[in-house]
């Protein structure tokens, strides 16, 4: 308990799966927390199950890929806490589809919701950090970031782009005591990965995940908790895989 004492946090995506996952486990461990999604109600849902454990934390209708929309979430979350020290960029959909076959509307969507909206968050959540002598950003990315998945092009694009992307932030503001690193879960139970949950798909994802069970929420939440906490302070520009061995073989 205690590990995010006197941080503030902005979660985007926390509406369900992981992203409510890491709101729940930050509250606890005492941060106040700027939780944000596009599905209003069911964020609502996870602070009020914050708020009645004795957390503090708010909720935020926020469309990630807008530029204004994040300018606005920048400046609730500093009225309201004063400052804002973590930034997870958690937010993302997917697309099950190949680049012959995708459409440049499907692709756009991917591309805007899961890497411009990581863009966009950097951009005005550091100005804050450099203000509070430093934080960390940690950007959700995939395994899909690190080894090709077949039928999914535009998510993996997005995923291996964000690494990238943290890679680059993690250098240009290291000095200013801001660090940046990448998450890159494997099959993890959410919503997102349920919905195209087929016999033949877990077939292919059992093949290739080693441990002999599929991840849930609470195992990334729990890597995430450890970048947004002082117990990473020397860690920047790296890749944190959690994955149940899928990238091993």
């Amino acid at each position: 308990m205690g590990r995010l004492n006197g941080k503030v946090a902005i979660i985007t995506g926390a509406a369900m799966g992981q992203g409510a996952a890491e709101a729940v486990l930050f509250a606890k461990e005492g941060a106040k927390v700027v939780a944000t999604d596009i599905q209003k109600e069911a964020l609502t849902k996870v602070v009020d199950e914050i708020k009645a454990n004795g957390g503090d934390a708010i909720a935020l209708k926020h469309n990630v890929a807008s530029e204004e929309e994040w300018i606005s979430v920048v400046e609730k979350a500093v009225e309201t806490y004063g400052k804002v020290d973590v930034l997870v960029n958690n937010a993302g959909v997917s697309e099950p589809k190949t680049l012959l076959n995708i459409t440049m509307e499907q692709w756009n969507r991917v591309m805007d919701i899961n890497l411009t909206g990581c863009v966009l968050g950097m951009k005005y959540t550091i100005p804050e950090m450099q203000k509070a002598g430093g934080g960390s950003v940690i950007n959700i990315s995939s395994i899909g970031g690190l080894v090709g998945m077949a039928g999914t092009s535009p998510y993996t694009a997005a995923k291996g782009a964000i690494r990238s992307l943290s890679k680059a932030g993690a250098v240009e503001y290291a000095k200013q005591n801001v660090r940046v690193n990448s998450v890159h879960p494997g099959i993890i139970m959410t919503p997102m990965v349920e919905e195209h949950l087929d016999e033949q798909t877990k077939q292919y994802f059992s093949a290739y995940t080693q441990l002999p069970r599929y991840g849930q929420p609470d195992d990334i939440a729990y890597g995430v908790l450890y970048l947004a906490s002082d117990e990473s302070s020397f860690m920047t520009g790296s890749e944190m895989v959690i994955d149940g061995g899928w990238t091993a073989i």
